[in-house]
């Protein structure tokens, strides 16, 4: 048997060749396609698709698509935001978690749609734990509180005091998603009755209530500030600081509203299959990561109302578990069931 060591020279082209192949941008790692043999194959070398869980607008829908410029700018492939609203974001997370773990199939979702709920359904096509993973993170900063000005509140007091005494019905952009919760956690604490109606997606949403069809949304800056103008007032916001774009609107804590989940900023996740390899993990953050200092990114945060910029695959995957566990004991805390 030849177990000759190669010759220096060769040894020394072979290393030349291959940093030559990295320099020119492109990444060699295991293809990791689920139920297929390992092999070495260029990564990126077809087109990326990012799935929405949400309707065309909104913030998790502007963030999918700047991330798409960002992707075909790095690597100059086309990447391809491809919406999939509906059932809670259940059709779109299913979607991505049946896919190869090859990175070539992102998600775009919100926060609670992977965190609340395996909590808020008793069974889901796929299993949140195992079946996909965090790529990065991007802070939806400060919600705004908004009703229609004619029913005549200005604090979130009032509106909880109008909703005793009249039917109130509060604007979601998913079923389970934070304004239900917020719902739910007024109705047990104030003995108010407010009722939750589900969209796919916040700007249906935030028509229907400058139509006056929903007395209460809970939603981003930017698509609240698109009915603003048609008579949609802000009368608070959540988390622990105010919008930058309000800055005259207190928090809801501010208001005395008391309980942990109007203090806690929720966010938009960038998802992959699990088994998709770190490499690529790897890299898909760091073009989020770069990707938010450009002007564009700065711009859509500046409209959107978001101070902070998105984490990378590290610090991701810190928040990930220390904030997981306490989303989901409010959920069940709240003891809210969606099927």
């Amino acid at each position: 048997m030849n177990t000759a060591t190669p010759a220096p020279c060769k040894l020394q082209r072979r290393r030349l060749i291959a940093a030559s192949g990295l320099a020119a941008g492109a990444l060699v790692l295991p293809s990791a396609m689920k139920n297929a043999m390992a092999q070495t194959a260029p990564w990126p070398s077809k087109p990326i698709r990012i799935i929405v869980a949400f309707a065309a607008g909104g913030l998790t829908d502007s963030y999918a698509r700047l991330y798409a410029e960002q992707l075909t700018a790095r690597f100059g492939i086309q990447a391809i935001v491809e919406n999939k609203p509906g059932a809670g974001a259940i059709i779109a997370i299913d979607a991505v978690a049946k896919s190869p773990a090859d990175g070539y199939t992102l998600l775009m979702t919100t926060s609670g749609t992977v965190w609340q709920n395996r909590v808020l359904y008793s069974k889901l096509p796929y299993n949140l734990d195992k079946d996909i993973v965090p790529v990065a993170f991007y802070p939806s900063g400060p919600l705004v509180v908004g009703v229609p000005e004619k029913i005549g509140v200005n604090t979130m007091r009032e509106l909880i005091d109008y909703a005793k005494k009249n039917p109130t019905n509060m604007g979601s952009y998913a079923p389970g998603s934070y304004p239900q919760m917020v719902a739910d956690q007024t109705n047990r604490n104030e003995g108010t009755k407010i009722v939750t109606i589900n969209y796919r997606g916040e700007s249906p949403m935030w028509v229907d209530v400058a139509g006056g069809q929903l007395q209460v949304a809970i939603g981003s800056y930017q698509s609240f500030a698109t009915v603003q103008p048609r008579g949609v007032k802000a009368i608070g916001v959540t988390g622990s600081y105010r919008s930058p774009k309000l800055p005259d609107v207190p928090t809801l804590t501010q208001q005395g509203i008391e309980g942990r989940l109007v203090t806690l900023e929720g966010g938009l996740p960038l998802m992959a299959p699990a088994g998709t390899p770190e490499a690529v993990l790897r890299a898909l953050s760091q073009v989020v990561v770069d990707g938010a200092n450009t002007p564009k990114a700065t711009q859509l945060r500046e409209t959107f109302a978001i101070p902070n910029k998105p984490k990378n695959l590290k610090n991701t995957r810190e928040d990930w578990a220390r904030d997981v566990p306490v989303w989901i004991k409010l959920a069940v805390d709240l003891g809210i069931k969606l099927d």
